[in-house]
C-alpha cells in the first residue's frame, strides 16, 4: 500500500506535466486554438489514461512478487535497480514450499468411521468365536449330563449288585450254618472260631444272614452246650451270645430287643457236706454276674454251658444262629 502511494506521488505530477507538454505540442502542430474548457477536459482524459496504464503496470509487478522485494525495497526501487543493473545476474529466489493441508472435519469423520468399521469387524469375529464356544460348552454339558446319567445308572446297578451279593451271602451263610452247625426246630447254631468284640461278632453274624445266638429256653441251651463242647473239647473257651444289659444295668435283652426270661449264670461250687459255708466268693469261679457296669455282655462257657458277664470289647469266639 505504501508503494502504491509513493508511486502515485511521483508519477502523477510527471504525468500532468508530460500531458501538458504533449497537449501544447499537439495544439501547436494543429495550429488551431481551442477553448479553455475543451483543453481542460482533454487534459483530464489524457491524465486518466496515463494513470490507468501506470496502475496496471504496478499491479502486474505486484502479482509477480507478492511477498515483496528482499531487503525491504519498494516497487519503485526494484524497478530502478532492474534498469540500472541490467548486466548483473538476477538474484536467485528461494523455492516456496506450501505446508501440508490440515485435516478437515470430513477427513476426521471418515477416519472415525473407518475405525468404527474395524471395531465392528473385530466385534463380529468375537461374537462368532463366542458362539462357537457356546456351542462347544453346550455339547460338553450335554456329554457331561449323559455321563452323569450313565454314572447314575452304573451306581444303581452297582448298588443292586451289592444288595444281591449281600442277599447271596446271607443265604449262603444261612445254608452253611444249618449244614455245618446244629439244628433245633426253626433255628440252627454254628460256632465261629474268629476272635471278635461282641458288637463286631454281631455284625459278622448279621452279614451271614443270622444273629448272635439267643437261647430262649432250656432245650435250646442244652443243644447249644452240646455243640460248643463237641467243637471245643477238651478246652474251655468263653463264646459270645446275643445277650447284654447295655441299655440298663441288670436289664438283660437279646439282640432283637426281647427281654431275656431264661438265665444260666455260673454259680460257685457248693461246699462239701459237713463243711461250713464260706461268705468269701470263690477266687476262680465267683457267682455271675459280678462285673457291674464294667461288664455288660454275656458269654457262655464251652465246658458246662454256664453264662459269664464280660467286658463287651473283649475278643472272643462267637456263635451265630440262623433261621431255618
Amino acid at each position: 500500500m505504501q508503494a502504491a502511494w509513493l508511486l502515485g506521488a511521483l508519477v502523477v505530477p510527471q504525468l500532468l506535466g508530460f500531458s501538458h507538454g504533449v497537449w501544447g505540442a499537439q495544439r501547436e502542430r494543429e495550429g488551431g486554438c481551442a477553448s479553455p474548457q475543451e483543453e481542460e477536459r482533454e487534459r483530464e482524459a489524457l491524465m486518466q489514461k496515463h494513470l490507468q496504464e501506470a496502475l496496471g503496470l504496478l499491479a502486474r509487478r505486484g502479482d509477480e512478487n507478492p511477498e515483496g522485494n528482499p531487503g525491504g525495497k519498494g516497487a519503485w526501487a526494484t524497478e530502478k535497480d532492474g534498469q540500472g543493473e541490467e548486466g548483473e545476474e538476477e538474484p536467485t529466489t528461494t523455492p516456496y514450499f506450501s505446508p501440508s493441508p490440515s485435516p478437515t472435519s470430513e477427513d476426521t469423520f471418515t477416519y472415525i468411521l473407518g475405525r468404527l468399521a474395524g471395531l465392528d469387524a473385530g466385534l463380529h469375529q468375537v461374537h462368532v468365536r463366542l458362539h462357537a464356544l457356546d456351542t462347544r460348552v453346550a455339547e460338553l454339558s450335554r456329554g457331561l449330563r449323559q455321563l452323569r446319567e450313565v454314572a447314575g445308572d452304573t451306581r444303581d446297578a452297582l448298588q443292586a449288585l451289592k444288595e444281591a451279593q449281600s442277599r447271596s451271602e446271607r443265604e449262603h451263610g444261612r445254608l452253611e450254618g444249618c449244614l455245618k452247625g446244629v439244628r433245633l426246630g426253626h433255628k440252627c447254631f454254628l460256632l465261629s472260631r474268629d476272635f471278635e468284640a461282641q458288637a463286631a461278632a454281631q455284625a459278622r453274624c448279621v452279614a451271614r444272614g443270622g444273629s448272635l445266638a439267643q437261647p430262649a429256653d432250656r432245650q435250646q441251651m442244652e443243644v447249644l452246650t452240646r455243640h460248643l463242647r463237641t467243637a471245643l473239647a477238651p478246652y474251655n473257651w468263653p463264646v459270645w451270645l446275643g445277650v447284654h444289659d447295655r441299655r440298663a444295668e441288670g436289664l438283660y435283652l437279646f439282640e432283637n430287643g426281647q427281654r431275656v426270661s431264661f438265665f444260666a449264670w455260673h454259680r460257685a461250687p457248693s461246699p462239701e457236706p459237713g463243711a461250713r459255708p464260706s461268705a468269701a466268693p470263690h477266687p476262680l469261679s465267683p457267682n455271675q454276674p459280678n462285673g457291674g457296669a464294667l461288664e455288660n455282655c454275656v458269654a457262655q462257657a464251652s465246658d458246662d454251658g454256664s453264662w459269664w458277664d464280660h467286658d463287651c470289647e473283649r475278643r472272643l469266639y462267637y456263635v451265630c444262629e440262623f433261621p431255618f
